[in-house]
């Protein structure tokens, strides 16, 4: 069984309230409602060793299978969000590696599309966040290495939420090592029964 591995401190995304996904990206859902869904099963997945070579091998994989090639040549039209069988952009990518994680037993709330935009530029770009417990990584169809987001050049906008159908807006980096200490704080808190009166307090942090 493989163990956690010790990689270098990631870090995760700060949310900053309601941000907005692209048009197209609700029609999407009309058709493939599985591969918008971000409510079922861990929000964090543990990395192991297996865990992270199955996005290495998943990102490389749909990066070497599809082509590049924008929705007009395509499809015909400005933008369409689908699942590609040769050639997509960006968000197709995407979604194709969603699909695929999913298929391996990754939650699909630890999977989040993201939006951003490239760097000296403000083309658009899609690519996916997988959610896990070394940070944030990015699995971008420009590149066949995995990163955590916060070592890519790109400016994030919004990925979806993970607590409801809409999307969330991005701030800044947040190193891991601190959220994992105001989870374990959190954790150490109890309640206790104080004697005589049936009451119940939060008791301080040890």
């Amino acid at each position: 069984m493989a163990q956690a591995s010790a990689f270098a401190e990631g870090t995760e995304m700060q949310l900053s309230g309601k941000g907005f996904g692209p048009p197209a990206f609700r029609s999407f859902c009309e058709h493939f409602a599985s591969l918008c869904n971000t409510r079922s099963g861990a929000k964090v997945v543990q990395l192991t060793d297996d865990k992270r070579k199955q996005l290495q091998a998943v990102n490389a994989s749909v990066n070497s299978s599809i082509t590049q090639q924008s929705d007009m040549q395509t499809n015909g039209v400005e933008d369409l969000w689908t699942i590609p069988t040769k050639a997509g952009d960006c968000e197709d990518f995407a979604i194709l590696k969603k699909r695929e994680l999913m298929r391996r037993g990754w939650p699909a709330a630890s999977l989040l599309l993201t939006v951003a935009r490239l760097p000296f530029s403000n083309e658009g770009h899609v690519v996916l966040t997988a959610r896990t417990s070394a940070g944030d990584l990015i699995l971008d169809s420009r590149t066949n290495s995995v990163k955590d987001w916060s070592n890519t050049s790109y400016r994030y906008y919004a990925r979806q939420s993970q607590s409801s159908a809409g999307w969330d807006r991005i701030g800044k980096a947040i190193p891991v090592a601190n959220t994992a200490r105001l989870k374990n704080a959190a954790a150490r808190t109890a309640s206790i029964r104080l004697p005589d009166q049936g009451l119940t307090e939060v008791s301080a942090l040890r």
